[in-house]
């Protein structure tokens, strides 16, 4: 007996790479085949006894699957589809991210990664939309980047999230923690005006790199996609920086970027740290903190351009 499910063309070509032969006992996660029972050998012909038959059918042929190991055996076939479909997922990056990150796309970890969220969207609603996952690495080159801000997720409600942490595209208004971080520019750097809206494109353009942990979120879920891969991913991300460039400013906000940033070398780069944004957190140091000018200070003593705060 041979079962074989092949859904649909793609699902056909990777079961063209197992092929299925009658008269034995596979195990792919694709098809059962089970050889002809020995129980229709009967001891006349045999000349066992039936003591022996009774042991040539405990132990010499395979037994047909309980329903259990059926389902087992589907969800694994599932899993694997969708591994293969994801090593052929293009990463819509940046030229200059890839060549120097690329390799975290091969990895086994972000595999599994595109495969989850792959079949997040079939079954909700995922913030960014595809496009927007990686368009922080279309602002500026990998070499190019001055500051960092690390952010947790992204927004989960529509129409907020673009890929920069903090950030939301225009007509979208500012969400609470925006407007405290233009409230602080308001009083750290002299001639600061509040944009009118919560699009910080014009700062990632700069070489701010406005980077969440994690990439996605399901919608209306927030921290719903963490621990499946893209700490890991931006992990690396992070790691690359700080090895490979000198005299960025990394602001970190909050426990969890502070804990995430742990892995930068202070040796090489400024950390200038303070409590979260947040109308629950910001009156415990991001109120005062100066971190906009002081930024810029430190980017002129190292030779570098300074930011414009008020290029949005």
């Amino acid at each position: 007996m041979c079962t074989n499910v092949p859904t649909n063309s793609f699902i056909s070509t990777f079961e063209s790479h197992f092929p299925t032969r009658p008269h034995h006992r596979c195990t792919s996660a694709v098809c059962i085949c089970i050889k002809p029972s020995a129980c229709e050998m009967t001891q006349q012909s045999t000349g066992r006894t039936e003591e022996e038959t009774e042991k040539s059918e405990n132990f010499s042929h395979p037994r047909h699957p309980c329903p259990a190991q059926l389902a087992r055996i589907e969800e694994n076939r599932r899993a694997a589809l969708q591994r293969l479909a994801a090593r052929n997922v293009e990463v819509p990056i940046g030229e200059s991210w890839r060549e120097k990150i690329g390799a975290e796309f091969t990895k086994g970890y972000f595999t599994e990664l595109a495969a989850f969220i792959a079949d997040e969207r079939k079954h909700f609603t995922v913030y960014p939309s595809p496009e927007h996952v990686f368009s922080w690495t279309h602002m500026c080159a990998i070499e190019d980047v001055k500051v960092v801000v690390l952010g947790q997720d992204p927004y989960h409600g529509p129409g907020q999230a673009h890929g920069l942490c903090f950030s939301v595209p225009k007509p979208t208004a500012p969400p609470p923690s925006l407007e405290n971080i233009y409230a602080e520019l308001s009083t750290d750097m002299k001639g600061f005006q509040h944009p009118g809206h919560g699009d910080l494109s014009g700062w990632a353009k700069q070489g701010v790199l406005l980077l969440n942990a994690v990439l996605t979120v399901r919608a209306h879920k927030p921290m719903s996609h963490t621990e499946r891969g893209w700490e890991t991913f931006t992990d690396a991300v992070v790691w690359w920086l700080s090895r490979n460039l000198r005299g960025l400013v990394f602001l970190l906000w909050g426990s969890y970027a502070q804990k995430k940033g742990s892995i930068i070398d202070r040796m090489r780069h400024h950390i200038l740290q303070t409590s979260h944004p947040s109308p629950y957190s910001a009156d415990r140091g991001f109120f005062g903190c100066h971190h906009f000018s002081k930024t810029n200070e430190l980017l002129r003593k190292s030779g570098r351009k300074p930011i414009d705060w008020n290029a949005l």
